[in-house]
């Protein structure tokens, strides 16, 4: 769930920063009311939800938990107006093959329905720059969306490319339409495959790349992006990257230092079960390594990554996801 910069790959050791004055993963609760639910698209509906008094500050790429239920907690991009302190939007696809959460938005979920909301968070911010190349394909249009916005207001050159299964599955078509040939919609069923060679052939100084969808996507635009600068590539996933099928789970100790507690964490248990089970609170929702709820800072130790949102900057200032990382070292001490 940021979200992100590329994962590289890379493990990098710790020194023990100065705590955080806030655990990051402490964030408002929000009460807010569904005052419209309406059909974007074939498979995707808008939801409009207005909060009780002033909302806290977001920006583009950031993105919020609701609570549907006990244990059905999901993310959801926030695709409407920062400036708009009383409103929040997300869009929902509906997935058949998911674990429930978009088949109770769109199926049960009533209008003036009351819903606790957790964040915003963002992990996927939009960084200044002179150009940008967004790129969309299907859903992954929601955090872009705030971002084309943003780019315009701002009079940065940029241009999107957007793709889906159809031209009917595709959500906001019509309000990217006012922005002219800086969109390109491509529909796979009629347009094929995305041409990422004609936006990424040609490696530039000057532009942010911008990427969010399915993993099958943000692959081939990882791949295509190889020999641009360093810090030109962000992507946003919205499940988590596959895990190396070789990759062995070994047993470490962990501190929690905040709370005074020190256990040990077998193979094949999370550090974020370990935690629930010796009293340690951790806002979650996930457990993927996706959303970011989670995220702690590694004061000692080795740590092991295996989280889909964290960057290498991030990695390098300690910041950890305890619901999938883990240890390379014996011993891994957290700001818990």
């Amino acid at each position: 769930m940021s979200h992100e910069q590329p994962l590289r790959g890379a493990t990098v050791t710790t020194t023990a920063p100065a705590p955080p004055a806030v655990q990051p993963s402490t964030e408002l609760n929000l009460t807010l009311t569904l005052e419209e639910k309406r059909p974007l698209s074939e498979g995707v509906v808008e939801l409009v939800l207005k909060a009780r008094s002033t909302l806290p500050p977001w920006g583009p790429g950031a993105h919020v938990d609701l609570l549907l239920g006990p244990d059905l907690a999901r993310q959801y991009s926030l695709c409407g107006d920062p400036a708009d302190r009383r409103y929040l939007r997300v869009a929902v696809l509906r997935e058949t093959d998911g674990r429930g959460g978009s088949a109770y938005v769109h199926d049960e979920l009533a209008v003036g329905t009351t819903l606790q909301v957790r964040g915003p968070r963002n992990h996927f911010p939009l960084v200044e720059a002179p150009r940008y190349q967004f790129i969309a394909g299907g859903i992954g249009i929601t955090p872009i969306l705030a971002m084309v916005r943003a780019a315009e207001a701002a009079g940065a050159d940029w241009h999107l490319l957007y793709g889906g299964r159809s031209r009917a599955s595709m959500a906001y078509l019509a309000e990217l339409a006012s922005y002219g040939d800086r969109v390109r919609v491509q529909p796979a069923d009629t347009d094929g495959l995305l041409d990422l060679a004609s936006v990424l052939g040609t490696p530039r100084e000057d532009t942010a790349v911008y990427c969010c969808g399915p993993e099958v996507l943000l692959d081939a635009v990882e791949q295509h992006c190889a020999s641009w600068p360093a810090g030109s590539l962000h992507l946003e996933r919205f499940a988590p990257r596959a895990v190396d099928p070789d990759t062995v789970d070994t047993e470490f100790e962990v501190e929690f230092a905040r709370s005074g507690v020190t256990a040990t964490v077998p193979a094949g248990v999370s550090i974020l079960d370990v935690a629930t089970a010796e009293g340690v609170f951790v806002v979650r929702s996930c457990s993927e390594g996706v959303c970011g709820t989670c995220e702690t800072v590694v004061l000692d130790g080795e740590p092991d990554h295996r989280d889909s949102v964290l960057g290498d900057d991030d990695r390098a200032e300690g910041c950890f996801m305890p619901c999938v990382s883990r240890a390379c070292s014996d011993r891994l001490v957290l700001d818990l």
